[in-house]
């Protein structure tokens, strides 16, 4: 028997195929396009996902050579954030607004009159900011209000292709949680903020648990697809929070970083973080009753790939020329700089930042240069300051549980040295899976083998995961790392007048 799992991006859709036993056959990947206007307007065509998903499970079917009758489920990982209005029909009303709009200021003010950001915080796990679906959904009512009168249901885009799978209207709580009224303590939409929102909450659609059978696959959509009609749709949840699953983050403690553009570290509880400053947030997981504290930070390895581009021009001619890598050199460069990059410090807030810091004003300093200072020390500041950030967000999900290992995926995980720095700035243990950019395509699988009954409980994904390396904290780096880490602290806060005088003057938007 075989699992399609679909991880409805924000660029395209990818879609793989995985056997019962957690090997992967093959994927495919369609790109959509994303609309991009009036400097903080960010829509997406729901058709287009749909679309995207006829042609992958297609492909996939095809590529492989099976019968689609052996497909025992599917589900999902998908965009989070967004607000999609459909009507009774299940007809989009409008394009989708997604997660990077930001438009919705005026909305998130008006819940603000109402509700305390600590308040909204201790109900959703987030803070109140124009991100998040509701207050998307509030600036249709008061600027397009005849579409929000034919709103049947809002959805996100995993919930719209369960839609279209089934004619089916659900969501699941990783998706409701991120629609910013979903109460993380009664797992139920927030009476409170709905008020305050003055939404009505027949807007949503029904909350069932990740794994819940929305239908089978009717006979137009089998046909749109090639799956065969009555195969299970099982719903998956949030891309964030599938992942997850995908890197076996299923039980207290059990914590991955993803090291991409931007990056994240992410563990699961028992109980809420509620941090007492509102650095990290919280999700509700996907393993019913469990959650998923989280800190984001928004560019990590894009840091290290501006290097790469702007100083490192030299290291990308050398690797066209020896058709390598530029990172190579780059890290043999890092290799030589020593702990703490000779007295050199880089605060990686390029793009402004969120956790920890939630300040959009401050920006990407380099302190500490000196004659003698190298290449090499600059490098490797970047990626002390990027781990430096990170393991601020750590601590903070310390409070909760016990952290002795982090799994770490994305691009940023290829690099031993920054592993290591990993390693020795966190106190843990390092651990590299073969896959590195698969975690939320095998977390979506594992749900949909839950959901078929192939699989008994999330432990499933043991069959999926297979560790290829793992560094350990050396403990005199671990120690020396504690004295650059308090100095880290020091010079953000030293610097924050500054930041806010460049923000005033370049008029820099917070979150």
């Amino acid at each position: 028997m075989y699992l399609i799992a679909h991880d409805i991006g924000t660029s395209g859709n990818k879609a793989t195929l995985f056997s019962a036993d957690g090997k992967l056959i093959t994927s495919v990947t369609h790109a959509y396009n994303t609309h991009y206007f009036n400097e903080t307007w960010v829509e997406q065509d729901a058709n287009d996902w749909w679309n995207a998903v006829c042609i992958t499970t297609r492909s996939l079917i095809a590529d492989a050579q099976i019968d689609p009758t052996e497909i025992a489920a599917v589900s999902f990982s998908g965009q989070m954030m967004g607000a999609l209005c459909v009507d009774k029909s299940g007809n989009p009303l409008r394009p989708s607004i997604i997660w990077a709009d930001q438009r919705a200021t005026a909305q998130s003010d008006q819940i603000a009159e109402q509700i305390t950001q600590r308040d909204f915080y201790h109900i959703v796990g987030h803070r109140n900011t124009p991100s998040y679906g509701l207050q998307k959904l509030m600036w249709i009512r008061d600027n397009e209000p005849d579409i929000y009168a034919k709103t049947y249901k809002v959805l996100n885009a995993k919930d719209f292709i369960v839609l279209k799978l089934t004619n089916q209207f659900y969501t699941e709580p990783s998706d409701a949680n991120s629609m910013a009224c979903f109460d993380l303590n009664t797992w139920e939409w927030s009476d409170k903020i709905l008020a305050a929102a003055k939404i009505s909450k027949d807007k949503f659609p029904e909350i069932k648990p990740s794994t819940f059978v929305a239908g089978g696959v009717t006979k137009d959509a089998a046909i749109a697809t090639g799956l065969a009609e009555g195969t299970k749709v099982v719903m998956g949840g949030g891309d964030g929070v599938v992942a997850n699953i995908g890197c076996g983050s299923i039980a207290p403690g059990k914590t991955y970083c993803c090291l991409g553009t931007s990056a994240w570290i992410t563990t699961t509880t028992q109980k809420p973080v509620f941090d007492p400053k509102m650095r990290t947030v919280t999700w509700a997981h996907i393993v019913p009753g469990l959650y998923a504290p989280n800190g984001t930070m928004q560019y990590a390895g894009g840091s290290y790939s501006w290097l790469k581009n702007t100083i490192c021009t030299l290291e990308s001619h050398q690797a066209e020329h020896n058709n390598s890598s530029p990172f190579i050199y780059m890290n043999e460069q890092i290799e030589q700089s020593s702990i703490g990059s000779n007295g050199v410090m880089f605060l990686p807030y390029m793009l402004g930042e969120r956790a920890p810091r939630w300040d959009m004003a401050s920006r990407g300093s380099w302190l500490g240069l000196k004659p003698e200072n190298t290449r090499g020390d600059m490098l490797r500041s970047v990626l002390e300051g990027v781990t430096f950030n990170l393991s601020i967000c750590l601590d903070i999900l310390r409070t909760q549980v016990e952290i002795n290992e982090v799994l770490v995926i994305g691009g940023g995980a290829k690099g031993k040295v920054w592993r290591q720095i990993m390693a020795d700035i966190f106190d843990a243990e390092i651990k590299v899976p073969k896959l590195l950019e698969e975690a939320g395509s095998m977390g979506a699988a594992v749900i949909a083998g839950i959901g078929a009954g192939l699989y008994d409980d999330f432990n499933a994904i043991d069959k999926f995961i297979q560790l290829t390396d793992s560094e350990m904290p050396n403990p005199t780096a671990v120690q020396a790392y504690k004295v650059y880490q308090e100095n880290f602290e020091i010079y953000y806060n030293a610097l924050k007048p500054a930041y806010e005088l460049i923000s005033k003057n370049n008029n820099v938007k917070e979150f």
